[in-house]
C-alpha cells in the first residue's frame, strides 16, 4: 500500500513507522519544517512541507495513487478538510481522521470519514478504570456498558474448554493469546496455564466473571 499521512506529530510519526515496518510506502505532509529537521530520519518515505489540504502538495505526496489517507494534524479543521479533499477530490478509498473535539465526531462521520477521538477514547478508558479498578480493561464500547478485559489463565483454569467461560448475552472469550500468537478460539479449545484471554462482557456482569476467574482486587 501507499499511504499519505497529513501531520508529522507523534501520531503521524508512529503511524508512518508502523506502516513502513509492515512493508508499505508512506509520504508525510506537515506545515512545520522543524519536525522534519528533528524527526525526518525516522522514516524513509517522502516528507513534504505544506498544508495537508493543499492540492499540489497532496499530488506530490502521491495522493492520486494512494490506497489510504490519514489526517492526524493537531487541528480538527485541517484534518476534516484534508480528509474530505482526499475522499471527494481524489477518490481515495480509505480515509480516516483524528479529532480532538468529540462533539464533532458525529458531524464528520456524516461525511463518510471514520474518526478517532483521543479525548473520547481516553475519557471512556479513564471512566472504566475509575469505576472498575480491579480489572485490566482493554476496550470500551458505547458509554462503557460493554468492555473487553484481559485475564491471565491460571492452573485452576488449565484443561478447561473455552466454552465453559462463555455466557451468551453476558460475556464470552473472543481472543486467546498463547506464546505470543492470537487466535479466535472455538468453544472446544482447551485452555492452558498462562494463556491470555480477552473476554468481552457487560460491565454489570463483572462480578460473576471475577468469581469464575478468581479475580481479586488489584488484578
Amino acid at each position: 500500500m501507499h499511504v499519505v499521512i497529513g501531520g508529522f506529530g507523534r501520531v503521524g510519526r508512529h503511524l508512518a513507522h508502523m506502516l513502513e515496518s509492515e512493508g508499505h510506502t508512506v509520504a508525510v505532509i506537515d506545515r512545520d519544517p522543524r519536525v522534519f529537521a528533528e524527526y525526518g530520519e525516522e522514516i524513509a518515505g517522502r516528507k513534504l512541507v505544506g498544508e495537508v489540504f493543499d492540492r499540489e502538495t497532496l499530488v506530490k505526496a502521491g495522493i492520486e495513487r494512494a490506497d489510504a489517507f490519514a489526517a492526524v494534524t493537531a487541528g480538527d479543521n485541517s484534518n476534516i478538510v484534508s480528509a474530505r479533499v482526499a475522499r471527494e477530490r481524489f477518490g481515495v478509498e480509505t480515509v480516516v481522521a483524528r479529532i480532538f473535539d468529540p462533539r464533532r465526531a458525529s458531524v464528520y462521520e456524516k461525511f463518510g470519514i471514520p474518526t478517532i477521538s483521543s479525548v473520547r477514547w481516553a475519557g471512556r478508558k479513564l471512566l472504566t478504570m475509575i469505576l472498575e479498578p480491579t480489572v485490566h480493561t482493554e476496550r470500551i464500547f458505547g458509554g462503557g456498558e460493554v468492555i473487553t478485559i484481559q485475564v491471565l489463565a491460571t492452573e485452576a483454569q488449565a484443561g478447561m474448554p473455552v466454552g465453559d467461560f462463555d455466557r451468551p448475552g453476558d460475556f464470552r472469550v473472543g481472543v486467546l493469546v498463547r506464546d505470543g500468537k492470537a487466535v479466535m478460539p472455538t468453544p472446544e479449545l482447551v485452555i492452558e496455564a498462562a494463556d491470555r484471554l480477552y473476554v468481552t462482557t457487560r460491565r454489570d456482569g463483572l462480578d460473576e466473571l471475577r468469581g469464575i476467574f478468581g479475580l481479586k482486587a488489584g488484578e
